[in-house]
């Protein structure tokens, strides 16, 4: 099979690799789709050194073709329809025990870091990753749900959205635009904020009330001037950017509650006045558990959302460097890859 590999400094190849074959507990599953996220940025853009020679992609999809001998059938039939919560760890400690493995206790692996993941036909799985996708939903959809969708539903959760609030969402790619959609299946009133024109005229196509280019505008002050002076009931960093975390900070209430979910950076705040006097409740989201994958799936099913939108280029393994360099320029929606 064929897969791709990250060489650093924004050039990748795609390689040949054996076939996987599954051990007593190990499940193979075919890919039909893989999707393209935004944390695949850094280990393209990094130094050739820091790079692993690993096969890509964190948001895989497709249907289980083989299991090994200590597999049960109904842990993994031969067909199923299958998202994979991209983590294992242990599987024995409390945090594997309640679907997040990624919390592992004893140490844990991310599928398309550093160990192989999607891009390519075939993947190699543990069967406690496995979350079966309904067929309500396609497998782009299901690609989608696997990391940049799901951590929006999981980030809103631990915000606690609902109709009572204004929320400011920084960062309009595959993650800031599940959050717009998914807040506003909540009843929340969103502010949209991101650099890119294209990614602002998709945010309000999902719905956000307003948006805000921070080329122009100073955030901060439009977000004021937008709720009456006091600021936003909560906000969402999805960018990972230290000025886009202190705006996010400053764009909240007194009393309200801000979500870090963009990876990487350091960022700097003015605790005194931008956190501790305004009483702010700061929340870190890493991703979902397995369980939380299956929620956020059932949540799109249930309200009808239309996250095939979000999917806006479809790419085969052959076209993985055109597919990345597209993804790099930051204006587009979802990439995914669905021949292999």
């Amino acid at each position: 099979m064929r897969g791709i590999v990250f060489l650093g400094e924004r050039r990748l190849e795609v390689r040949d690799f054996p076939d996987p074959t599954p051990g007593p507990c190990e499940v193979v599953v075919e890919m039909k789709a893989s999707g393209m996220c935004g944390s695949d940025l850094t280990p393209y853009r990094q130094p050739a050194d820091q790079v692993l020679p690993i096969i890509r992609g964190h948001e895989p999809c497709g249907v289980v073709v083989e299991r090994g001998s200590a597999v049960a059938d109904d842990e993994a039939p031969i067909g199923q329809r299958v998202m994979v919560h991209h983590y294992s760890g242990c599987g024995r400690c409390k945090y594997c025990l309640v679907g997040y493995s990624q919390l592992c206790l004893h140490g844990h692996f991310v599928y398309g870091a550093n160990a192989h993941g999607g891009h390519a036909r075939y993947m190699l799985v543990k069967p406690s990753m496995l979350v079966p996708l309904d067929e309500a939903l396609s497998f782009e959809e299901g690609a989608a749900i696997s990391c940049g969708t799901g951590t929006a539903y999981l980030a809103l959760k631990r915000l606690d959205v609902s109709g009572r609030d204004t929320l400011v969402i920084f960062g309009q790619g595959p993650v800031g635009l599940s959050g717009t959609m998914l807040a506003k299946a909540m009843g929340a009133r969103v502010i949209a904020v991101d650099l890119s024109l294209e990614r602002l005229e998709m945010a309000q196509q999902f719905g956000a009330d307003e948006a805000i280019d921070a080329r122009e505008s100073d955030p901060v002050q439009v977000v004021r001037e937008l709720t009456h002076g006091e600021g936003a009931d909560a906000t969402l960093d999805c960018t990972g950017q230290p000025q886009a975390r202190v705006n996010a900070v400053r764009s909240a209430r007194t009393w309200g509650r801000v979500c870090f979910v963009g990876e990487g950076n350091t960022t700097t705040f003015d605790v005194s006045p931008d956190i501790i006097h305004k009483q702010l409740t700061i929340h870190g989201s890493w991703t979902f558990s397995s369980v939380g994958q299956a929620e956020c799936a059932r949540f799109v099913i249930d309200r009808r959302l239309p996250l095939a939108r979000l999917l806006t280029q479809r790419f085969s393994i052959g076209q993985a460097e055109e597919a990345y360099k597209l993804f790099d320029t930051q204006t587009t929606g979802k990439g995914v890859f669905v021949d292999f």
